[in-house]
């Protein structure tokens, strides 16, 4: 009878041959399942919120899922729908959010060290439909351009027919736009673009300037699972008060 090798031995170990099966004795699914509950929840949500179509504005208040309000006379259904493709794009193609979702819902591996669910030769993401994950570069800009028009929103929050104040509402909006905000500029690709393809950031004062900023970016980058989990949920949250507002079931507080 044929015996491991030490060597095949640490190589079992460190990949175990079926779905879920390690060695480690730590509560490595928690990670996996807190994903599923969160992340999961966020798409049935937001794809519910994005096809009714109504409920959307109690001025000042646009709900972030909606804006920029697009309403052609062509287009019968949800606007949401016209501009849903930029923020979905741009977090589904995001670093972070493939790690989550590939071990949470592919378990490929659900974590360090455990066994995956599918086997084979690792083609990378080079292969459809994962060579789609390269356009994130490119939905980096679609989704600056909402993040404007959002922030365009929260100023209009401050606004009310009889003047200047500031309401629960406001606050909902200001504190979800900052968390986007966060989000979006802590992304690798806006670390990349700002300090990539140079090879000297004191050669110039634009070129010191461009490596302020980019260390900026560097220190939101470190908290980019932070800000993706909290603009994840403000997002929801937001479009929630804004749909409960205009439906009537509760009243904004108007603090100022």
């Amino acid at each position: 009878m044929a015996t491991m090798t030490a060597r095949e031995r640490l190589g079992a170990r460190r990949h175990p041959p079926q779905p879920g099966r390690t060695g480690r004795r730590d509560a490595w699914w928690v990670e996996p399942v807190v994903t599923i509950v969160i992340l999961g929840g966020f798409i049935l949500y937001s794809l519910w919120a994005v096809l009714q179509g109504s409920n959307y504005v109690a001025e000042p208040y646009l709900s972030p899922f909606y804006s920029p309000l697009l309403r052609p006379d062509w287009w019968p259904y949800s606007p949401a729908i016209l501009i849903m493709w930029a923020p979905l794009g741009f977090r589904l193609t995001c670093y972070y959010y493939r790690k989550a979702y590939y071990r949470a819902f592919f378990w490929d591996p659900p974590a360090c060290a455990v066994g995956e669910a599918r086997r084979g030769d690792y083609g990378g993401e080079a292969r459809f439909p994962y060579v789609l994950q390269n356009l994130h570069r490119f939905t980096l800009f679609a989704a600056a351009v909402v993040l404007l028009f959002l922030w365009y929103d929260t100023i209009h929050a401050f606004f009310f027919p009889n003047g200047f104040g500031v309401g629960l509402g406001t606050l909902v909006l200001l504190a979800n736009v900052v968390l986007l905000t966060g989000y979006t500029l802590s992304c690798h690709s806006f670390r990349h673009l700002i300090g990539g393809g140079t090879d000297c950031f004191t050669c110039s004062a634009a070129a010191r300037m461009r490596y302020g900023v980019w260390r900026w970016a560097s220190a939101l980058n470190g908290r980019h699972a932070f800000w993706a989990w909290t603009s994840l949920v403000s997002v929801a949250v937001a479009d929630l008060y804004v749909r409960l507002v205009a439906s009537g079931a509760i009243r904004d507080v108007r603090l100022f």
